[in-house]
């Protein structure tokens, strides 16, 4: 988990698809940028959608009232340690129900409940158990 040094929440790798950017090359770009991970990222299909806060209407283009987000993972070698970028002012490794516990957004807790049922099923199908791209 990434604490978002100006809002002061916690929250994962999150970010926007830029001007001439692909959909699918985003999360690997704000991966990189936040993080200093270089990984291929994973879709996990789960596509959400939610209402723009009217106290964050600023931070949106004018006419822009709902957000789509499409959700991601990425495999985190094991001893590797994100090197944050402005953004953030701290991080923590947590199990998905700490997890949880901190994230500020509901959607996002919803995909870490999600990311860690498919991590569970796969572990007793005797595959490896995937760990969410967020650090």
């Amino acid at each position: 988990m990434l604490h978002r040094a100006i809002d002061d929440y916690w929250h994962v790798v999150a970010g926007v698809v830029e001007e001439g950017e692909m959909f699918a090359e985003a999360p690997t770009r704000e991966l990189r940028e936040e993080t200093g991970l270089d990984a291929a990222v994973i879709d996990v299909r789960m596509r959400q959608s939610y209402r723009v806060p009217d106290d964050m209407r600023t931070e949106y283009l004018d006419g822009i009232d709902e957000v789509a987000i499409e959700n991601f993972a990425a495999e985190v070698p094991p001893g590797w340690e994100p090197v944050l970028n402005e953004e953030h002012d701290d991080h923590r490794w947590l199990s998905a129900a700490d997890a949880i516990t901190i994230e500020h957004w509901p959607e996002t807790r919803e995909v870490i409940a999600f990311l860690a049922q498919s991590g569970d099923r796969a572990e007793a199908q005797g595959h490896t158990k995937p760990r969410p791209a967020q650090p």
